[in-house]
């Protein structure tokens, strides 16, 4: 199996974790080389930003610094792990990418996709996604899980109205592209995973 690029996008509360875990017991179960990132994060530099990103201390946080140091967090991902990984024909596997910034900071924040997109662009370079899986969820339920879970970070404490423009962002920014699997969130786990596994099976025969 080839390597590829793997992105799992969704509002907060999704359930992307759970089939990011779901689909590394799959992967292991068949032995196939990949890596787990996530975003912001997944260098050193990058863990460092996000303890910044969503400390809910941090209120007084301006969307251009928001959207600029999920840039920089990216940039790095990039170049240590992601690039390198591809290169190598590994399986790369991202928990959120640059669509979850032309939502959340360029839609939600208003700072518009576009201006989100050229910001990231040094970073990216002409990697993207082979396939991005948009799990979509009504932001109700999305928080409500999140509640459940665990105590909520800066971005999760939004109002509901700032989480139905992420939720209504996604559905715009991720329409109609041929490298978007929309699934349905509110569909049991073994469902989503089972509908993730078989793309992730036509993509290897695509690719051998």
């Amino acid at each position: 199996m080839k390597g590829f690029f793997i992105v799992m996008e969704g509002p907060d509360g999704s359930g992307k974790t759970t089939q990011i875990e779901l689909l590394r017991e799959h992967l292991d179960q068949i032995h196939q080389e990949y890596i787990i990132t996530r975003e912001p994060g997944g260098t050193v530099i990058g863990e460092a930003i996000r303890e910044i990103i969503l400390d809910p201390a941090y209120t007084e946080m301006s969307p251009v610094t928001e959207m600029l140091l999920y840039a920089a967090s990216r940039a790095q991902l990039m170049k240590d792990v992601i690039i390198p990984a591809l290169e190598s024909g590994r399986i790369v596997i991202s928990d959120r990418f640059v669509d979850s910034s032309m939502v959340y900071q360029g839609i939600a924040r208003g700072l518009g996709p576009e201006v989100v997109s050229a910001v990231n662009a040094p970073g990216i370079g002409s990697y993207k996604p082979d396939r991005i899986f948009f799990i979509d969820i009504p932001e109700e339920e999305g928080l409500r899980r999140k509640k459940e879970q665990k105590k909520l970070d800066r971005l999760e404490q939004e109002s509901i109205d700032f989480h139905h423009m992420v939720s209504e962002g996604y559905r715009k920014v991720l329409s109609g592209r041929p490298d978007v699997v929309r699934i349905d969130g509110t569909l049991q786990a073994e469902e989503i995973q089972d509908r993730i596994r078989r793309e992730i099976g036509y993509l290897a025969g695509r690719e051998q």
